[in-house]
């Protein structure tokens, strides 16, 4: 009996671990933008600065920030929580105009490809990681506007963070984590 028993547990636990990965896959939807978001770095109104927005889900409300470049700087500063399910970023390919980046056009930040480098200013006039949901679209922003197309691995920690805190992130050469 003991030796059917075991069997049966391991492969029981085996089933269950794969529904568990099959449902922890699928991200949450992303928030719509709205007057009230309020930016988790500056305390001002999100909609308040021009250029691509971002959203990072823990719960019931999303954390905002007030640029795509803020959302990306969250996941790599080691003293954020990294307990989130989802990060979206302003997939620009559909947004109106730079002023106005849509409140329903998200991209998980994960899968967006970003133009860096370019002369696109955004909030508070600082450089942008400028997402968007295709290279396409991306390599026709940089055409257009200066910079390069990058993945979401591929955004230097120290064009986000800046070289004084780029050896703290985690990953960086010289970082604790």
């Amino acid at each position: 009996m003991r030796r059917l028993l075991f069997p049966i547990i391991a492969a029981a636990a085996f089933g269950l671990a794969g529904c568990g990965e099959e449902g922890s896959a699928a991200l949450p939807e992303p928030f719509a933008l709205t007057q009230d978001a309020m930016g988790r770095y500056c305390g001002m109104n999100v909609l308040e600065h021009p250029g691509p927005k971002g959203q990072v889900i823990f719960g019931p409300e999303p954390i905002w920030f007030s640029s795509a470049r803020d959302a990306v700087a969250f996941t790599m500063l080691p003293e954020e929580p990294k307990t989130y399910s989802a990060v979206y970023v302003s997939d620009m390919k559909h947004a109106p105009d730079w002023d106005n980046p849509g409140a329903d056009n998200w991209v998980d930040a994960r899968a967006a490809f970003y133009v860096i480098g370019s002369s696109a200013r955004g909030g508070m006039g600082a450089a942008e990681t400028v997402p968007f949901s295709t290279r396409d679209a991306a390599e026709r922003f940089a055409q257009d506007n200066g910079g390069e197309v990058v993945t979401f691995e591929d955004i230097p920690v120290d064009y986000v963070l800046g070289p004084g805190d780029a050896a703290t992130a985690p990953g960086a050469a010289g970082s604790t984590q």
